[in-house]
């Protein structure tokens, strides 16, 4: 549990580095050092990760809930718990190990969903679970693909948005934002821990 001293020293931080970034970035004096800004960005953008973490944390700990957290963050509390919860593997009474190893989920992700809806199946098949090849046949990706076009129309492209990647249970889950004539929606794909299809659904964007 963090307490309000590394919190403060992490804020801390995060204001001094902050501020040498704005002070290189405005710097009248030479030649903007690009990657310096990069890198000294990325050291922010870390920190401001981190410290958001301790204060949800702390927030938790005060007794906030996951609706309340969820929604300061502009989030469902399910997205909320997933990105910051600590969940107990209810078959060992260990923490659930969080970490995303499979670093290409979303482009994976996006390239099996354009196959799909592309229609070149045999391709998009390579990559799905046994389970998913024996259920996901021509006459459910039609229907299922009929029924999205009955609710926005069109599909017209991916999203502005960034995926959202996060590691649930044994597998993998990527979301994707997808943006249809009439609406948006969003496609999440789950891998299993052989990376093979294990789920494929398109979404309104606020489902858990």
């Amino acid at each position: 549990m963090p307490d309000s001293r590394s919190l403060a020293d992490l804020a801390a931080r995060l204001a001094e580095r902050s501020a040498a970034l704005a002070a290189a970035a405005r710097s009248p004096l030479a030649p903007v050092p690009y990657l310096s800004l990069v890198q000294r960005a990325d050291d922010v953008d870390r920190l401001t990760g981190q410290l958001l973490k301790q204060c949800v944390q702390q927030s938790r700990d005060a007794g906030h809930t996951w609706q309340e957290i969820g929604d300061l963050l502009g989030v469902t509390r399910q997205a909320a718990f997933q990105r910051f919860g600590k969940p107990i593997d209810p078959r060992t009474g260990e923490p659930m190990d969080k970490t995303v190893r499979m670093t290409d989920a979303a482009e994976r992700a996006a390239a099996i969903v354009t196959e799909v809806l592309d229609g070149r199946m045999n391709e998009a098949r390579k990559s799905f679970n046994p389970e998913v090849l024996a259920a996901f046949t021509d006459e459910v990706r039609g229907d299922a693909l009929a029924t999205v076009a009955g609710l926005v129309g069109e599909f017209e492209g991916w999203g502005d948005g960034d995926p959202f990647i996060r590691r649930i249970g044994d597998y993998t889950v990527a979301d994707l934002p997808m943006r249809y004539e009439a609406g948006d929606m969003k496609a999440r794909v789950a891998f299993d821990s052989d990376e093979k299809v294990a789920g494929l659904f398109i979404l309104v964007p606020d489902a858990p």
